[in-house]
């Protein structure tokens, strides 16, 4: 499970998230999976693209998962 630090941010939103740990190429991208229900929060489907990602969340998407720290 690879780990991504908020540095100090309170959040950061899902489709960012997905954009700056590389699992998405693009912003637009991002928003599309989201969007088609193929990004899990806590292990639960989230469809919102601007759903904010706080500290202890696990983000999964194509097999990889992300935990914030």
């Amino acid at each position: 499970m690879e780990e991504f630090a908020l540095g100090g941010h309170e959040f950061i939103e899902l489709h960012n998230l997905l954009k700056v740990t590389h699992l998405c190429d693009s912003g637009g991208m991002a928003k599309a999976i989201i969007a088609e229900g193929l990004v899990l929060v806590d292990g639960h489907q989230e469809l919102r693209k601007r759903c904010k990602i706080r500290k202890g969340q696990v983000v999964e998407f194509d097999g990889h998962s992300v935990r914030v720290t």
